[in-house]
């Protein structure tokens, strides 16, 4: 089955540190910057440099640098988060299944894991987990856009697949034909492309 949800945008991704309070009050973390003095120039962040290699089709040396990054800080949430963005985009779905998991329960006031780890569900036919997993992360964040597109798609699959249990069972009901063509039609149209 191909993938039909979105992963949270790589270049978007901004996770909150462990200690701010879940739900609706998320506000994307912003950049770990510290004033400088006049004159002196801000380094560039490892997460940004990770960023920066993802961006230019680096993907295996954005993921040492992030993994040389978790060495030292190995609570890093969003360094993780993008570890397992990078993994995934590397098609290692088994390690970054593991890394998304892992950051749902060391850090489960976090939606952004949840809609990637039902992405990965999601893709290997797991549509109830999935459903599942969104559905948190709704009740984490209530506002979260991608996790209600998601959600929607997971939806739009069900139903096509109970549609095409109904007309095995009654194959002459024209309704029913045409609410599966409708249906297939719509998700042929939600269909993401890598």
């Amino acid at each position: 089955m191909p993938t039909l949800l979105r992963s949270f945008a790589f270049a978007g991704a901004a996770l909150l540190a462990a200690t701010v309070a879940p739900a609706v009050a998320q506000q994307p973390l912003p950049a770990q910057a510290v004033p400088a003095p006049a004159g002196d120039r801000i380094e560039e962040t490892e997460l940004q440099q990770v960023r920066k290699l993802m961006a230019a089709g680096q993907p295996k040396s954005a993921l040492a640098l992030a993994d040389a990054h978790l060495a030292k800080n190995p609570r890093d949430a969003q360094m993780r988060f993008v570890r397992g963005v990078i993994l995934s985009e590397l098609k290692d779905t088994a390690a970054a299944r593991d890394v998304f998991e892992r950051l749902t329960e060391e850090f489960p006031e976090l939606p952004e894991p949840y809609n990637n780890l039902a992405v990965i569900h999601a893709s290997q036919g797991q549509l109830e987990r999935a459903r599942s997993l969104l559905e948190t992360a709704l009740a984490i964040r209530p506002d979260y856009a991608t996790a209600h597109e998601n959600l929607g798609d997971i939806y739009l699959q069900l139903s096509v697949d109970a549609y095409q249990r109904a007309a095995k069972l009654q194959p002459g009901n024209r309704a029913l034909g045409n609410k599966l063509s409708l249906s297939r039609e719509l998700l042929s149209k939600t269909r993401i492309t890598p």
